[in-house]
């Protein structure tokens, strides 16, 4: 049902690298027309020149999740760009792994800001374009996280990860109908998130664990999936991990 994906805008956040980037690629060559946001311009020039280069579409806008107004500047981009939004898949975030008793205040704050706040704020800049056209579909990207609690270590971000599961379901039952709501939750996955801890025992623990990782790509494959159903079926939450991650 690929045929399904062809012609739809998708506008993906945290795009730069690992899941975003690969969920990027993966729909253009189905012909989506694609809208990158993340902090790093060059990163998404290349990405999208390289999306073109293969014939697809691309767009791109530099963009901190964190800033309300910059998250509704990617979406007014799709639709200036393309004359609608079908897709947001909001993606950006932040994994920084360590104990409750190292007080890493400054980086809790900073996973509510973009795990919590930045899922809120795409949210926010699509949902009035979604009833308008009176039709849609979200896709937030949780973690297995969000079903189990990760800790030692893993607390507060696992607390984001749930808020996203809650948000996600919330927002399914209020806007559902013409709107479809997606949760997409893995496990370890190869891309940066494993780089965000500065705690230096826990950024170790999270190296050995992600030497199971399987490739964004998989994650690119469910959010395919769930997109390139007919208008009536909504694929609600897809977990996926390694299948030797036994958490």
């Amino acid at each position: 049902m690929s045929e399904n994906i062809a012609n739809k805008v998708v506008v993906i956040t945290g795009a730069s690298s690992g899941l975003g980037e690969a969920t990027a690629r993966h729909l253009a060559s189905f012909g989506a027309k694609v809208v990158l946001g993340a902090r790093r311009t060059d990163k998404l020039e290349k990405i999208a020149g390289e999306i073109r280069a293969a014939g697809g579409q691309a767009e791109y806008l530099k963009t901190d999740v964190t800033v309300p107004s910059e998250v509704q500047s990617l979406v007014d981009k799709a639709v200036s760009a393309y004359g609608k939004l079908d897709v947001i898949v909001n993606n950006a975030g932040l994994m920084a792994i360590a104990p409750m008793s190292e007080l890493k205040v400054e980086e809790w704050d900073r996973m509510i800001d973009i795990n919590i706040k930045g899922v809120l704020y795409g949210v926010a800049a699509a949902l009035p374009v979604f009833q308008r056209q009176k039709s849609g579909h979200f896709i937030n990207i949780s973690s297995v996280a969000g079903i189990k609690v990760f800790s030692p270590g893993g607390t507060v971000y696992s607390g984001t990860k749930f808020a996203v599961r809650a948000i996600s379901d919330g927002l399914r039952h209020e806007v559902g109908g013409d709107i479809r709501t997606t949760t997409i939750e893995p496990g370890a996955v190869e891309s940066e998130l494993k780089y965000g801890s500065s705690h230096r025992e826990s950024a170790e623990m999270v190296g050995d664990f992600y030497q199971l990782a399987i490739s964004s790509d998989s994650v690119a494959r469910a959010i395919a999936y769930a997109i390139e159903q007919p208008a009536d079926v909504d694929i609600n939450e897809i977990v996926l991990r390694p299948t030797v991650q036994d958490f």
